[in-house]
């Protein structure tokens, strides 16, 4: 979605590919180089146990920490607002996460994130990658690595689902391939073209595919390659989506639960997410835009957080509720974070010296801060961190060792930026 407030730069309207073209592309790539060898076989039989589940909570724009996670009320940079006590003793965030601050014991808050960088496109980059932005490099998002290493074998459902507003979206998968690619769910719907014609019966649908099937099998047993393995694994699990397409559809949870996150795009987002969460997806990531506010920065935090913070304390009560916590990895990031300085317009500017992420649930330690800026957040004071700590450490809280690395091809992928490693205090 554009803003009239935001700062104008392409980021702010992406266009990619969906489902079909992710689905259709996984066929050209070689099943031997791409879907087989995963990592080196140490962690093999870590994963063969994992049931991990990650989400990320991307918010679109670049979230102020001083009105989040960081508050410095009282002080030259610190707006108008309050800073209120959490769960946690000691703790406290900002008045406009009321809600949030009420499921602080199940969070975290790493407050020491810099990662000198104020661009939009680059920001989104190495935050869900975790490698600096280097032309002509591509490295793949966080969401296809964790489908990568947490996707069960014959897994029925995507193992990376990306929510969002209208509009299309892609996580690119870089060398894991298109089948690690994002599967786009516009306006939170099921994916395009994932239903049955109405013109085609059920008893139709079955002889089609057992044809199908016999056609297959046939060529294979004469002409069988690694591009046709590929190929007839795409379309299965297309085929088995098909069946399950009503997990997409939120619309089959109670009346209540739907009133409980609310009626608003991002409350039935998040319950659109709880749901794919119950269903084993092992990546769900929820977008949440408009917050690049160079003008009237606290007017339209209220307005945006206002709308974010009881989903998302909802959906955080509901996984502890509901003994999901333990194997789902919460994150809540964005590109930067805003400059302490409010600039003429009553706007915060881009800003990446000094900011927050908030994480919680599997192998992350609750309740923990990690990290400290000064006393009117311009700066960090202590345990300074990048995205290549960030990434690190999102895999290390889900099991995965993460200096081992992805043999593609032949080739060795480090899983996580090598010069760096996981903020060894925030893990469980």
């Amino acid at each position: 979605m554009r803003c009239k407030y935001a700062c104008g730069t392409m980021e702010h309207a992406l266009s990619r590919r969906g489902f079909l073209q992710s689905t259709v592309a996984a066929a050209s790539v070689a099943a031997g180089s791409w879907g087989g060898g995963l990592i080196q076989p140490a962690i093999a039989e870590q994963l063969a146990s994992s049931q991990k589940r990650v989400l990320n909570i991307f918010l679109h724009g670049g979230v102020s920490q001083l009105e989040t996670w960081d508050p410095k009320p009282n002080t030259d940079t610190g707006g108008p607002f309050r800073a209120i006590p959490t769960s946690v003793p000691g703790v406290h965030i900002s008045e406009l996460l009321p809600h949030t601050a009420q499921v602080m014991n199940h969070l975290a808050i790493i407050r020491g994130v810099n990662t000198r960088n104020g661009d939009h496109g680059k920001g989104q980059v190495e935050m869900t990658t975790g490698r600096n932005r280097i032309p002509g490099t591509d490295y793949p998002h966080f969401g296809a690595v964790s489908a990568k290493v947490l996707t069960p074998e014959q897994f029925p459902l995507p193992g990376h689902v990306l929510i969002h507003g209208g509009g299309n979206g892609n996580s690119q998968s870089a060398y894991l391939g298109p089948k690690y690619a994002s599967v786009s769910l516009s306006d939170g719907k099921a994916p395009q073209n994932s239903e049955r014609l109405a013109s085609v019966t059920e008893a139709a649908e079955a002889r089609r595919n057992q044809f199908r099937q016999l056609a297959s099998d046939r060529f294979a047993s004469r002409r069988r390659t690694a591009d046709t393995d590929a190929y007839t694994s795409s379309y299965e699990q297309a085929r088995q989506l098909m069946q399950r397409r009503d997990v997409f559809d939120v619309t089959k949870e109670s009346a209540a639960d739907q009133e409980r996150y609310g009626k608003h795009e991002f409350g039935q987002h998040m319950l659109l997410a709880r749901r794919l969460l119950e269903q084993g997806v092992p990546f769900v990531q929820v977008n949440h835009s408009n917050y690049d506010t160079h003008f009237e920065n606290f007017d339209f935090h209220i307005e945006q957080l206002g709308e974010f913070d009881k989903p998302f304390a909802t959906l955080v009560g509901d996984l502890a509720d509901r003994g999901l916590m333990k194997d789902t990895l919460i994150v809540v990031m964005s590109e930067f974070g805003r400059t302490p300085k409010i600039n003429k317009n009553y706007g915060r500017d881009h800003w990446g010296n000094a900011w927050s992420v908030c994480v919680g649930g599997a192998g992350i330690q609750s309740g923990a801060v990690i990290g400290k800026t000064n006393d009117n957040g311009t700066a960090v004071t202590d345990r300074e961190v990048d995205h290549g700590h960030l990434f690190h450490t999102y895999m290390r809280a889900v099991g995965v060792d993460s200096k081992l690395e992805f043999n593609i091809g032949g080739r060795k992928f480090p899983i996580a930026d090598p010069a760096k490693g996981p903020i060894a205090e925030l893990l469980a």
